[in-house]
């Protein structure tokens, strides 16, 4: 990604609060997490439906490709864009499911082997951002290095969420619903470690951003797959669909919002 010539931050302080003018990720809300949730679960049966019509190899090829794409227009936007970046966000979410899937279908890694590659992966890039930049605060990605080493920090969590998701619900045995509950209670956890125990909000935030992949895909599972495998079976491109259409509905609203809220100034 090319760098830009966006203001940077010029202090160091690690918090998630308001996102300055120059911020090219949302503001953290109660809506970013909803959204977040729900491009997660799409990025799970979407992923698995397209695996199975257009087959794993083009399936694969076509995600990188879209993937590409859109992670090189949210290098080209000088903000905030929130069609461009939840799109962004979606194909990462598919392109990621994927990851986890080959490593573990195609080339026989255990999800409890695949779960510690990705993480120590993540821990790499936290580290490398930490070292390099300062801060792993999200409000002050505006481009350049530090964009980039977001969108990795966002592709291995994906990774990492989806192979936890499969270890619980399948290799544990576990089944979607319990692991989906599972998840929805732990996501909890760094909210109120923050609020109880003043945990540093970075740190709660990556925390929480890990577990809304499992979450999502966890539910998204369960009411696509077979009722053989534990689901309700309503097929996953339906759901796949119907989340689709309340994500562009959401991010519709929030670009709406976004053109009316001013944005905080460094």
């Amino acid at each position: 990604m090319g760098a830009t010539t966006t203001p940077r931050p010029t202090h160091r302080r690690e918090a998630v609060s308001a996102r300055p003018a120059w911020s090219k990720v949302p503001q953290v809300t109660g809506v970013f997490w909803i959204v977040k949730i729900l491009t997660t679960g799409m990025g799970e049966t979407t992923s698995d439906y397209l695996a199975r019509v257009l087959g794993p190899v083009p399936a694969v090829g076509s995600a990188a490709l879209l993937l590409a794409a859109v992670l090189f227009a949210q290098a080209r936007t000088r903000r905030y864009v929130p069609v461009v970046y939840w799109a962004a966000v979606v194909m990462v979410s598919v392109f990621g499911t994927m990851a986890a899937d080959v490593a573990h279908v195609a080339l026989g890694v255990p999800y409890a082997v695949s779960a510690v590659a990705f993480a120590l992966a993540l821990a790499l890039v936290f580290a490398l951002w930490r070292f390099t930049e300062g801060t792993l605060a999200v409000e002050t990605v505006a481009g350049g290095r530090r964009e980039v080493l977001y969108w990795c920090a966002v592709m291995a969590t994906f990774a990492l969420g989806t192979a936890v998701g499969d270890l619980t619900a399948a290799t544990l045995g576990w089944g979607y619903l319990p692991s989906g509950l599972l998840f929805a209670a732990l996501i909890a956890v760094p909210a109120l470690a923050h609020r109880l125990s003043g945990l540093s909000p970075v740190l709660t935030f990556w925390w929480a951003y890990v577990l809304t992949r499992p979450l999502g895909a966890c539910f998204a599972d369960w009411a696509g797959v077979s009722r053989a495998r534990g689901g309700l079976d309503l097929g996953t491109g339906p759901v796949s669909l119907v989340l689709a259409v309340v994500i562009v509905a959401a991010v519709a609203w929030l670009a709406v919002a976004e053109r009316r809220t001013p944005r905080a100034r460094a």
